[in-house]
């Protein structure tokens, strides 16, 4: 019967203290250094480095193997699948999440804060927010992001349904966000990627379509091309946001 790793990460026991060994004989060999053993830790850390240097597309269970310098059959000791390599990457992000204690005079400004700082641990590993967006979260540090979301909108007055639902929205347009940031950077990297414009660039296809067709975006060919990233995530929160409305009494 095969076992689930999951089941066993918050069961594990300390390794017992190493036996004291004779010291080796003058002029033998020195033992071969020993190797670390494979843990969940590492593993996850061996994960963010492939993801940091190279993208999430090129994660695999095969790659992070191949960073801890063993087999990929030596990883799922502690693994189930690319699934729960995942949940694990999230977990760990979620796990620098600093909360705030919930102010029911200041829950838009907390809910802000909260996920802008999962769009910078996000836009940190290129396309790792691809992990979150169909995943159901079962690491504890993810869930306790998540509790942290619902006591702010809870705090502001807005009924449990609505929150619970407005929570879901708003993590759904953060790792889509950054995913569509990290999918530009990474093709503004390849010079083969043409068709990836400049803000210039936009500002003139725009202007030199043609008037009988497309007079709107042809005239305000700037506004629709204006603001910075930040400055777009801000109004798009704020746009969410402002369809939240406290509970009467």
């Amino acid at each position: 019967m095969s076992v689930d790793p999951r089941r066993h990460r918050a069961a594990r026991h300390a390794q017992p203290a190493a036996r004291p060994t004779a010291e080796p004989a003058a002029g033998a060999a020195a033992p071969a250094p020993r190797k670390q053993p494979i843990t969940v830790e590492r593993i996850t850390d061996a994960a963010l480095e492939v993801v940091a240097a190279e993208g999430y597309d090129a994660l695999t269970i095969r790659r992070v193997a191949a960073v801890l310098g063993t087999g990929p059959s030596s990883l799922y000791a502690h693994i189930v699948n690319k699934d729960d390599l995942d949940d694990l990457l999230i977990g760990r992000l979620h796990a620098e999440v600093v909360l705030p204690a919930p102010d029911p005079a200041a829950w838009r400004e907390q809910l802000v804060g909260v996920y802008g700082q999962l769009r910078d641990l996000y836009l940190r590993y290129p396309g790792v927010s691809r992990a979150a967006l169909a995943a159901v979260p079962t690491n504890l540090e993810t869930l306790r992001v998540g509790e942290g979301i619902l006591a702010i909108l809870l705090a502001g007055g807005i009924d449990p349904r609505t929150a619970g639902w407005a929570r879901d929205a708003l993590s759904l347009y953060v790792a889509g966000y950054a995913l569509e940031q990290s999918l530009v950077r990474q093709r503004r990297r390849n010079e083969d990627q043409e068709w990836v414009l400049s803000h210039d660039e936009v500002v003139d296809r725009f202007a030199a379509l043609p008037a009988d067709r497309f007079p709107h975006t042809r005239r305000h060919a700037a506004e629709l091309a204006s603001g910075t990233g930040p400055d777009r995530f801000a109004f798009a929160l704020g746009l969410l946001l402002d369809g939240l409305r406290p509970t009467a009494g």
